[in-house]
């Protein structure tokens, strides 16, 4: 166990294990972290501007677009400055008690992504299968319903999951940040954290994704009898959310097996892999939604025009 005293108190902290020869390449995992932390913040956050500027990009689509790209801003921000810290410290260690904040904050923004990505698909649903019903249904009170709900449910639910833990006999994370892998370092495993644990994959996971794949297939089934045209507008906004789905759903089955299953994958192994998601999947979402929503493409277009211009 590695106690530290900080003014005159006994200061539990947490080995953070993960990493790969940091004493030779502290410098360029730092150079290459900030840059990316950079374009993660840059390239949401210009959408999210985007969306809030343009009033033709007021609508509860582009409203959710918003929202996801905000957590993934969010999502990076739990984990990146720590992260850059470690890179350049003798030590790579964390306080017992913000370990666990941070994990809370790493499942809850990527929980409330599924839960995000179901209320978009209930969005395409209404809009393209009950467009007459549309403005009724999709009202600005129930945007905002979807939009607290999807965070503040995984936020509760995490929470409690975390108030489930024992008491910890390792101090050492096979990791670069705190998340599942703190399971492992109970001193005798929880079964109703187990539980539990399955029972909120299956309700902000599990359940979401049925809920899109069937809200989609629905829509593929609608469109299928329609025109051309019908067609061509539901692959452009529904494309782009599957891509997003199929991505994040990749990445949440890395974590579900590497740290729940306890996978036996080497260290340098787990930390590509680890690095690959953190980094990847916050710019992923910005460049999808920028490139095939032709609403957005249009609006940055205009505006890359305006900076070449001055």
């Amino acid at each position: 166990m590695n106690i530290l005293i900080d003014d005159g108190s006994n200061v539990t902290y947490i080995t953070l294990d993960g990493h790969v020869e940091l004493h030779k390449y502290k410098y360029l995992y730092f150079v290459i972290t900030f840059t990316v932390y950079i374009l993660i913040i840059c390239s949401n956050s210009c959408i999210v501007c985007l969306i809030c500027i343009h009033k033709n990009l007021h609508e509860p689509m582009y409203v959710f677009i918003a929202a996801l790209l905000i957590n993934s801003v969010l999502f990076s921000t739990a984990i990146y400055p720590k992260l850059l810290v470690d890179f350049l410290s003798e030590k790579q260690i964390i306080c017992y008690s913000a370990c666990f904040v941070q994990a809370i904050m790493y499942y809850t923004l990527i929980y409330s992504e599924f839960l995000l990505l179901a209320a978009m698909a209930y969005d395409r649903y209404v809009s393209i299968c009950k467009p007459l019903q549309y403005p009724t249904i999709m009202k600005k009170t129930t945007v905002c319903m979807f939009l607290v709900l999807s965070w503040l449910v995984p936020a509760f639910e995490t929470t409690v999951a975390v108030s489930l833990y024992n008491k910890l006999c390792s101090f050492t994370l096979k990791g670069i940040f705190c998340n599942n892998l703190l399971y492992n370092t109970q001193c005798v495993r929880s079964k109703p954290l187990s539980i539990y644990g399955v029972l909120i994959l299956l309700n902000v996971a599990f359940l979401p994704v049925f809920f899109i794949l069937f809200t989609y297939s629905r829509i593929l089934i609608i469109t299928y009898r329609s025109s051309r045209e019908v067609r061509r507008k539901a692959a452009q906004t529904c494309l782009p959310h599957l891509l997003v789905l199929i991505n994040y759903s990749c990445f949440v089955t890395y974590d579900v097996v590497t740290v729940r299953l306890g996978s036996d994958i080497p260290k340098t192994a787990r930390l590509i892999m680890t690095l690959q998601i953190i980094m990847y999947h916050p710019l992923f979402n910005p460049i999808i939604y920028g490139l095939k929503m032709t609403e957005i493409s249009k609006h940055l277009r205009m505006l890359f025009c305006q900076v070449k211009s001055h």
